[in-house]
């Protein structure tokens, strides 16, 4: 469920997301927030911990996140539930690996990208490249080693 802290659409993103909580509980089943940020709003640490924060006080399981290079590791410290990041918009993979280290270090507990996978020049070598650094603790250097090295075996 996507929150709009601070957006035109605070109140009935907050309302939803209250409404599929309760509905969650009843079934069993978890929900994942997504902070949103407006086009007029800063994405800074700011923000996300206090969006963040919010999402888990209304009852997310998990929230999903923008990682900022300054303060992520405040925004993490600040959130009483897993943070995953989201991937945003299309880096060149040595910099999408490099974000991935950074915001598991900083205390996030995964990630979530799409298009910095789904966009690569070969998308299954770089999952498992961000599988590397996540739950294997390779750097993103030697991560970004073996999907150059995974790419080139494709072809």
């Amino acid at each position: 469920m996507q929150v709009f802290i601070g957006g035109e659409f605070e109140t009935q993103s907050v309302a939803n997301m209250t409404r599929l909580v309760d509905q969650g509980n009843r079934h069993g089943i978890p929900v994942l927030a997504v902070t949103a940020v407006g086009k007029d709003m800063a994405r800074d640490a700011k923000y996300m911990r206090l969006a963040s924060r919010i999402c888990a006080e209304l009852g997310a399981a998990f929230v999903k996140t923008y990682y900022v290079p300054e303060g992520f590791e405040t925004v993490t410290a600040s959130c009483p539930v897993p943070i995953v990041i989201a991937g945003g918009k299309k880096l060149p993979e040595l910099e999408a690996l490099r974000m991935a280290r950074d915001s598991v270090a900083q205390g996030a507990a995964g990630v979530d990208m799409g298009r910095n996978i789904f966009q690569a020049e070969a998308p299954v070598a770089m999952i498992q490249a961000v599988r590397k650094v996540v739950h294997e603790n390779m750097s993103p250097e030697h991560a970004f080693d073996f999907y150059q090295s995974a790419k080139n075996k494709k072809r």
